[in-house]
């Protein structure tokens, strides 16, 4: 009996997991940094694959499924979030799903703290000046941003990622820490953080990182209303989903100065286009989806995304199931 095959659906995959599979695999291989959906789905041999290695942000949805066949056991995404795959079907065809949580709490936690910074301290706008030759000596008064010492930081979100920003933030001599979910976390304890309702969180932060999934309940929930009820003084992180903020609100409340001013790693879509009025305000900053990429982040998501596959083909459980 030959080799399980696996379906790569990018050649983007760090040698490091693409050298594990192979040890046990037969890889089917999509060419390509970024192959389209129909790219990938061509690739897909006529007689199907044991297992998707997802490494896209295009769909995994069920023309991928049934193209890759009766024979599919296993799938795993190169991601921690995974609302860009088709897990409701995979659950019904009882095909488990690995993705890579946690490797990536800490450096997606450093990007949430490059945000925060660059924001309150208006770094951006100072580089702007910069390269308009409009800067001069000292500091004037229109350049002054805000402290993170005293302010009051609210987590919507307190999982692994959550809990990586908070070791962090606190090292800043913050007044407060609070956050917000389903119930309080037993985690919350050590981290000297407060469990508080998303109503109050809003109204009493003055800085909010969003690192939570998204899903149906938190699609858009930074819209209009949210924004009326936020502090003028405050700003708005976003290391976890695009979707989870409703963009032509964001872009109101920046430009009516509703808050102080936003950082965003995720938008949508991704790419953004460079006309968009997010990206000419000057109190909004963005990353382009960078939170995880450093080597060696990427390379434990690539391996961890291989294990998934290996361990499930093995018989064995998957290290990080879904």
């Amino acid at each position: 009996m030959g080799k399980p095959k696996v379906l790569v659906s990018s050649s983007a995959v760090p040698e490091a997991g693409l050298a594990r599979l192979r040890q046990e695999c037969e890889l089917v291989l999509v060419p390509g940094n970024r192959p389209t959906h129909e790219t990938i789905v061509k690739h897909i041999p006529a007689t199907g694959v044991d297992a998707i290695y997802w490494c896209s942000k295009y769909k995994l949805d069920a023309e991928v499924i049934n193209a890759a066949g009766p024979g599919l056991r296993a799938v795993a995404t190169m991601s921690a979030g995974y609302d860009h795959i088709d897990a409701g079907l995979l659950k019904q065809r009882g095909i488990p799903l690995g993705n890579t949580a946690n490797v990536l709490n800490d450096a997606v936690a450093d990007t949430a703290v490059a945000l925060v910074l660059t924001v309150l301290r208006r770094l951006q706008e100072g580089r702007r000046m910069l390269e308009r030759g409009l800067w001069v000596t000292g500091c004037p008064q229109f350049m002054l941003g805000l402290d993170v010492t005293g302010s009051t930081v609210g987590i919507v979100g307190l999982g692994g990622i959550g809990q990586a920003f908070a070791k962090r933030i606190k090292a800043f001599n913050i007044g407060k820490l609070q956050y917000c979910g389903h119930k309080p976390k037993p985690e919350a304890s050590a981290l000297g953080a407060e469990f508080v309702t998303f109503e109050e969180l809003v109204r009493t932060s003055d800085i909010i990182v969003l690192a939570c999934p998204l899903t149906p309940e938190t699609k858009d929930l930074f819209n209009e209303d949210v924004f009326e009820k936020m502090k003028s003084t405050s700003i708005l992180i976003n290391v976890g989903r695009g979707g989870c903020i409703e963009q032509e609100a964001l872009v109101n409340a920046l430009k009516n100065k509703k808050i102080w001013g936003a950082g965003l790693d995720v938008m949508t879509p991704e790419p953004i286009p460079p006309d968009h009025p997010l990206v000419t305000l000057e109190n909004c900053v963005l990353f382009p989806h960078v939170g995880s990429a450093t080597e060696g982040t990427r390379a434990a998501m690539a391996v961890l995304a291989a294990e998934n596959i290996l361990c499930h083909l093995r018989g064995e459980p998957m290290p990080s199931p879904v």
